[in-house]
C-alpha cells in the first residue's frame, strides 16, 4: 500500500473516514485501516490532524528510478530454446529502443544456442548452464530470477505465457511484492510518463484493458505465444554473455522423467503456417470435412472457434482464441465466424486473413485482409476445385 496509517500516531478519530470519498478506511481495534477500495487519491492525508496518514508514493517513485533495462526469460526445452523467447525478443527490442536501454535475456539450463538470443537482438544473456535447471523447478527458477532481478534491477521483465512462465513468474512477482499481468497481447511504452503501457483482455475478453504499474519495479507480464512477431536476426550481432551461478536446488519437487505427447488428435497450431477455421456458420460437424480437404491442399491444419468446440463438432486441441491457441500463420482462412474479440485476440497477428461469411456486417470483415460475403458451403467447394485444378 502506497499510503499507510502510522498506528503509533493514529487517534483513531475517525475524521479521514469521513474525508475519504470512496468509503476505503474503517476503524478496526480503534485504528483507521485502510482497504483495498482506496484509490490513492489522497484525500484523506491533509485531513489527517495526527498526521498519521503517510504517502509513500515519493519513495516509491525514486525507488524505480534506479531500474533500469528490459528483460526477457528465455525458456528452453531439453537444449532448444522455445519460439516464444524470439518473440519476446522482438517486442523487448522495440521497447528497449524506446527506454534508451539495453535488452537482456535470462537463460536457465544447458543450451548450445545460447548465442541465437544475441543474434535476435539481445544485449546480454545471463546464463545459468547447470543441468539443475534443465526441467522445470519452480522454486529454484523462482529463487535464481529473484537474486538476479535485486542485483540488476531491471525496469521490465517479460515471459511467455506458457505452461513454465504461468508456473513460476507469479512467485516472482509476489516475492517481490510487485504487480503481474498476464496474457498480455500488446505492450508499448506510455511517451509522457515511460511506464510500460500492458494491454490484454477483459471481462470475458469483451473489453481490451490497459493496465499500468506507476511505481512497482520491475513491471511484470506475461505474453502469449505467437503475438508478438519476432525482430531482426543479425549473424553478426555480439553482445554479452554472463554465467550465473547455479543455486542450490531445494525445491520440494522434482522431475523424475518426461514424457511426450503422441496422442493422435494432438494439434500443432501455433506452428502452422496455414490455418483454415470452421465456425458455427458451418452449420454441422460434416461441414468441417470440406476445412480438412483444403487445408491438406494448402498444406496447412484445422482450426475453430469457441462455438464449433462448444457444439462438439471438433476437439478443443483445434480451438483458437483467448480460451484456445494463440496463432499467428502467413495464412488464416476464417469460414462461417462472425469474429467474437476472444476468437479475434488468437488470430489477428496472422500475415493474411481470409474472411468468409454471410453477413457483411461480421466483426471478423474489420481484420480481414480479403473478405468474401457469401455461403461457406458455396466459396469453400469452389477454391477446393480450383485448387485441384492447379488455379491460384
Amino acid at each position: 500500500m502506497l499510503i499507510r496509517i502510522d498506528i503509533e500516531k493514529c487517534t483513531g478519530c475517525g475524521t479521514c473516514i469521513n474525508a475519504c470519498p470512496f468509503g476505503a478506511i474503517e476503524l478496526r481495534d480503534f485504528k483507521a485501516f485502510i482497504t483495498e477500495a482506496c484509490t490513492l487519491c489522497g484525500a484523506c492525508i491533509d485531513s489527517c490532524p495526527e498526521e498519521a496518514i503517510i504517502d509513500e508514493r515519493a519513495k516509491e517513485e525514486k525507488k524505480a528510478e534506479e531500474h533500469k533495462g528490459v528483460w526477457i526469460f528465455a525458456e528452453q526445452s531439453r537444449g532448444k530454446i522455445a519460439s516464444v523467447a524470439y518473440e519476446l525478443l522482438g517486442i523487448g527490442r522495440k521497447l528497449a529502443n524506446q527506454r534508451g536501454s539495453k535488452l537482456s535475456a535470462v537463460l536457465f539450463g544447458p543450451s548450445d544456442e545460447v548465442e541465437e538470443l544475441i543474434r535476435w537482438g539481445a544485449d546480454i544473456v545471463y546464463h545459468v548452464n547447470s543441468e539443475d535447471y534443465a526441467f522445470l523447478d519452480d522454486e529454484l527458477y523462482a529463487k535464481t530470477l529473484i537474486k538476479l532481478i535485486e542485483e540488476h534491477k531491471p525496469e521490465i521483465l517479460l515471459a511467455g505465457a506458457t505452461a513454465i512462465g504461468r508456473s513460476f513468474i507469479p512467485r516472482v512477482a509476489a516475492r517481490l511484492r510487485v504487480g503481474l499481468t498476464a496474457d498480455c497481447t500488446g505492450l508499448e511504452i506510455d511517451k509522457e510518463t515511460g511506464n510500460l503501457l500492458q494491454i490484454r483482455p477483459a471481462f470475458g475478453g469483451n473489453i481490451m484493458a490497459t493496465i499500468v504499474s506507476p511505481t512497482s519495479r520491475p513491471q511484470i507480464a506475461t505474453v502469449r505465444p505467437r503475438v508478438m512477431k519476432r525482430g531482426e536476426y543479425d549473424k553478426n550481432r555480439t553482445g554479452e554473455i554472463i554465467i550465473v551461478p547455479p543455486l542450490k536446488p531445494q525445491g520440494r519437487v522434482k522431475i523424475l522423467e518426461r514424457v511426450e505427447d503422441t496422442s493422435f488428435c494432438k494439434v500443432n497450431l501455433q506452428d502452422a503456417k496455414v490455418i483454415v477455421s470452421g465456425g458455427r456458420g458451418l452449420g454441422s460437424p460434416e461441414g468441417f470435412k470440406m476445412l480438412w480437404e483444403l487445408a491438406n491442399l494448402l498444406g496447412g491444419t484445422v482450426g475453430a472457434s469457441r462455438a464449433a468446440v462448444d457444439e462438439g463438432w471438433i476437439p478443443y486441441a483445434h480451438q483458437v482464441g483467448q480460451t484456445g491457441k494463440t496463432v499467428c500463420p502467413k495464412l488464416y482462412i476464417a469460414c462461417g465466424i462472425s469474429g467474437a474479440v476472444q476468437h479475434l485476440v488468437g488470430m489477428q497477428s496472422s500475415d493474411v486473413i481470409v474472411a468468409i461469411n454471410k453477413d457483411p456486417n461480421a466483426p471478423i470483415f474489420n481484420v480481414a485482409t480479403y473478405g468474401i460475403v457469401g455461403d461457406v458451403k458455396v466459396i469453400i467447394p469452389l477454391l477446393i476445385k480450383k485448387l485441384q485444378e492447379g488455379v491460384s
